[in-house]
This record gives C-alpha cells, structure tokens and sequence, in this order.
C-alpha cells in the first residue's frame, strides 16, 4: 500500500496489511487515518459469538485486558507499517504504562484511538487509547519493531 493519505480502510485492506486472521484478527476496520499527523482511528465490533466470551466470566462476559491490548497494538501497527512503507510488518516489541480503565462488554464498539510518539525505520512507538462510548476502557504506550516477514 502506497503513502497516500487514506481516510479510511475496509476489513479487506486491514488484512493485507495485518498477519492476523481468525479467530485473532482483533481490527474490524480503520476509520481515521493521517499519516502526515501519525495518527488512526480503529475499530473493533465485540460480540457475544466471540470465543473467549465463553470462558470469560460466562455469568457476567468482559473482554479480557490483553485482547483489548492487542486491538490497540494491531491498529497502532497499521500506522507504523504505512508509515514506514518498506514492505515489513510491525510486530509488537513493548508495552508500557498499560491501564485498564472500565470493562468491555458484548455488544461494545470498541474504538482504538493512536497517535504516534516515533517512527522511523527500524519500527515505532504509539500512544493508544481504547474506549467505549467516549469512557476510556484501556490506554498504553506501545512499542513495535519492523522486520521481515520471513524473520517470523
């Protein structure tokens, strides 16, 4: 995918960029994106068909925390891999400052909100923010490393 500067990416678009497939492909759709600013705009519909909804406090179903991490960091990677637009994926490197602030429940639209702190060409680093009806459900700041795809 070329530099140009896309408002929005489809589900089709977000897999060509992401490695990610079901059941672990956690991004629906890119909603925002501005690669001049670094910044994105995710989106992830949580449903109750989700599996981890079934062992996940069946009586009373939450999202857990490190998928709401790893939302943000497929969407954060989004970023870092146009911006670099080197032909490598961005893989999680770090995690830092992550809080969890209010519960995701089924039936949540989940945004995953990004503003890049660094790029550059060996990866990035990104605040992310997740939230749910404007309430802040998880934030962190997230670190990731370009490599090949043949490095996985």
């Amino acid at each position: 995918m070329s530099k140009e500067n896309r408002k929005t990416l489809d589900l089709r678009d977000v897999v060509k960029i992401l490695p990610h497939r079901y059941p672990f492909l956690l991004v629906d759709k890119i909603i925002e994106l501005d690669l001049e600013k670094g910044s994105i705009l995710g989106q992830k519909n949580v449903t109750i068909n989700e599996a981890f909804f079934q062992g996940h406090f069946p009586e009373a179903p939450i999202m857990p925390g490190v998928l709401i991490l790893e939302a943000m960091a497929q969407t954060g990677g989004v970023l870092v891999h146009l911006k670099a637009d080197n032909g490598k994926i961005a893989v999680l490197l770090n995690v830092n400052n992550a809080k969890f602030r209010n519960p995701v429940r089924p039936g949540d639209v989940l945004l995953l909100r990004g503003e890049g702190l660094h790029f550059g060409l060996r990866g990035g680093r990104m605040k992310m923010e997740a939230t749910v009806n404007d309430r802040i459900a998880a934030e962190a700041e997230i670190g990731f490393a370009l490599v090949d795809v043949n490095q996985i």
